[in-house]
């Protein structure tokens, strides 16, 4: 019996694929809601779906690549206390820079895309790279200066 995966089963495939099982097996799965029969209609949905889950990828890579561009290079200023010899108290964190990003630029991009290979403990300009897609990553700087 030929059936469409509903969810990933380790021992048979992934989400969407179609596979040969034994007929009682197959019915177990159908019955559990796990998978259903490859009939030519329903073969005919999942092509439909993979079509319109490969557009919709692609047009989230080019919002991504097109933000990229935009965002490219741009500086967030941010400031922090310091000391003497110009030390600062504390660190920049991801979510700190999130949110002048939204407060600069009006711009919303997570800080879990904010990818800070060592904490920015230190006044100046620092690069900072942000994922915005599985293919596209971006650097912006980051300006940290003293608070007065």
């Amino acid at each position: 019996m030929k059936i469409i995966l509903l969810e990933d089963i380790r021992t048979l495939g992934k989400k969407g694929e179609v596979t040969e099982v034994a007929d009682g097996y197959g019915r177990n799965l159908i019955s559990k809601k796990k998978a259903k029969e490859a009939t030519g209609k329903n073969l005919n949905d999942l092509k439909l779906k993979k079509a319109n889950d490969e557009k919709v990828a692609a047009e989230k890579l080019d919002e991504a690549q097109k933000l990229g561009e935009e965002i490219k290079d741009k500086i967030v200023e941010l400031s922090l206390k310091a000391g003497k010899d110009g030390r600062t108290f504390g660190s920049v964190s991801s979510k700190e820079i999130s949110e002048a990003i939204k407060k600069q630029w009006n711009m919303d991009i997570d800080k879990k895309k904010l990818d800070i290979a060592e904490p920015i403990k230190s006044l100046g300009v620092h690069e900072v790279k942000v994922k915005l897609h599985t293919k596209v990553t971006t650097t912006i700087r980051v300006k940290v200066s003293e608070a007065n």
